[in-house]
C-alpha cells in the first residue's frame, strides 16, 4: 500500500494516510475538494490534535480535531482503527467540536 504519510498519533499509535484514500478525499467531485491544500494540516491533526473523540456510532472511528486559526475553524480528521493500524478516511473542517 502507499502511503503519503506514516505518524504516531499523541497517543503512540500509527496512522496511515494512503494516496488513493487522499485521492478520493480531495477528488473534484468530493464535498470536500477543498481539503487538497491542507495535506499539512490533516498530518498535524493527528500528531499534536486540540482533541481526540470516539465516534458515537462507531467505536472503531476515532476523530482528531486541530483549530485552524485562519478558517477560525476545526479541522476534523476521522481515522478509522483495523487490527491496530489506523487509516485516515475523510477529513473536513466543522465549526465546533462534536
Amino acid at each position: 500500500m502507499d502511503f503519503i504519510f506514516e505518524v504516531d498519533d499523541k497517543t503512540g499509535r500509527k496512522i496511515h494516510l494512503t494516496k488513493r484514500q487522499w485521492t478520493h478525499i480531495t477528488s473534484p467531485d468530493s464535498l470536500h475538494a477543498h481539503m487538497t491544500n491542507y495535506l499539512d494540516g490533516v498530518k498535524e491533526a493527528v500528531i499534536k490534535p486540540d482533541k481526540i473523540v470516539v465516534s458515537i456510532y462507531d467505536d472503531s472511528k476515532v476523530n482528531y480535531y486541530k483549530y485552524n486559526k485562519i478558517r477560525s475553524e476545526y479541522l476534523k480528521v476521522v481515522v478509522k482503527y483495523l487490527n491496530g493500524d489506523g487509516f485516515v478516511i475523510t477529513a473536513y473542517f466543522v465549526k465546533g467540536i462534536k
